[in-house]
């Protein structure tokens, strides 16, 4: 980076200015950030993520969870009609 010549003091007071702002606008978006990530960290917020990467998985898998129960399920009814 190039260092920048200056020829007056009234440019220095006013890259000084606008870097104090600069400063202030980035210490803000800090704050909002933190603020925003504290709210979302909630114990619902937390269970929700975790109930809803499930839900589809399940949702996904379960033709083929289905297809694999059914068998024992149509046995268990038989020998319970039995008496088995």
């Amino acid at each position: 980076m190039e260092k920048k010549k200056y020829s007056s003091y009234a440019e220095i007071d006013r890259d000084l200015e606008i870097l104090k702002l600069e400063k202030e606008i980035n210490h803000q978006k800090l704050i909002l950030s933190f603020q925003k990530t504290k709210e979302s960290i909630t114990p619902q917020n937390i269970v929700n993520g975790f109930v809803s990467s499930y839900t589809g998985y399940v949702k996904e898998s379960f033709p083929q969870i289905l297809q694999s129960i059914a068998p024992f399920v149509i046995n268990w009814f038989i020998n319970k009609k039995r008496g088995n």
